[in-house]
């Protein structure tokens, strides 16, 4: 497979449907690697472990090939996209190659060429005015990067005036990690290094599928748990109206 085969114009995932995707998936995952074709590999390996959403960082070697033939063999569901997207032509390119949405670390140009285009892109920001200025250039979500500088803590008084604005904390986030800030109001967690090791630069996959498992399990763990207690909640409520 060549960098020559244009599969543009074949997002098949608006905005809306990829915030939506990523609410219930809880979970990004990201590759940065030294070798594009076992980027594309981990990305597959991850996906076949229920990961939707995983993004292969430009920095790779090889990496829009590698987007191109993630696109090509994901399973029904499962969504590429190219990460460290920071130019117009960044965007021309990923989108070329199948990409399927765009991440950024920074309030870069490719943020308002993905909106104007109308591909989902995460923007990376830390503080209060980047988020919201990144939300004003058209940005999906906010890539809160590197989240582990403030922790759950920073987000959750962070969300405190951008109550609307959906944040994914990616940096520092491990299985340890996730839950908190889950439950500080994060839609998701973005997981290079904790999730992928090595396997982006060659590295045994086994270990990897094992830690996809795990994220994957914890995800759909607090899924529950949260629908539980909302349900406990709303159960109370119904009781108490009852009574009166």
């Amino acid at each position: 497979m060549t960098d020559s085969t244009d599969v543009s114009n074949s997002t098949d995932i608006t905005p809306e449907s990829l915030l939506a995707g990523i609410r219930e998936s809880r979970l990004v995952g990201i590759v940065r690697g030294t070798d594009g074709p076992a980027a594309a590999q981990a990305a597959l390996a991850a996906m076949a472990e229920g990961f939707r959403f995983v993004e292969i960082a430009l920095t790779t070697p090889g990496a829009l090939a590698a987007i191109r033939e993630v696109r090509a063999a994901a399973p029904a569901g499962c969504y590429v996209g190219g990460g460290t997207v920071l130019t117009m032509q960044d965007v021309d390119n990923v989108s070329e190659a199948g990409g399927q949405f765009m991440v950024t670390p920074s309030l870069a140009a490719s943020i308002q060429e993905s909106a104007r285009q109308g591909i989902p892109v995460l923007a990376g920001a830390l503080t209060p005015s980047e988020a919201y200025e990144a939300m004003n250039r058209g940005a999906t979500a906010i890539k809160l990067f590197p989240a582990s500088i403030g922790g759950p803590g920073y987000l959750k008084a962070l969300r405190d005036p951008f109550p609307g604005i959906p944040f994914i904390a990616v940096g520092g986030v491990g299985l340890d990690e996730a839950a908190g800030y889950w439950e500080a109001g994060a839609i998701a967690v973005g997981l290079g290094g904790p999730l992928f090791g090595d396997a982006g630069s060659g590295g045994d996959l086994a270990p990897m599928r094992g830690r996809a498992r795990a994220f994957v399990d914890l995800a759909d763990s607090f899924a529950r748990r949260t629908a539980a207690a909302a349900a406990a909640v709303t159960a109370a409520a119904t009781a108490a109206a009852g009574v009166r």
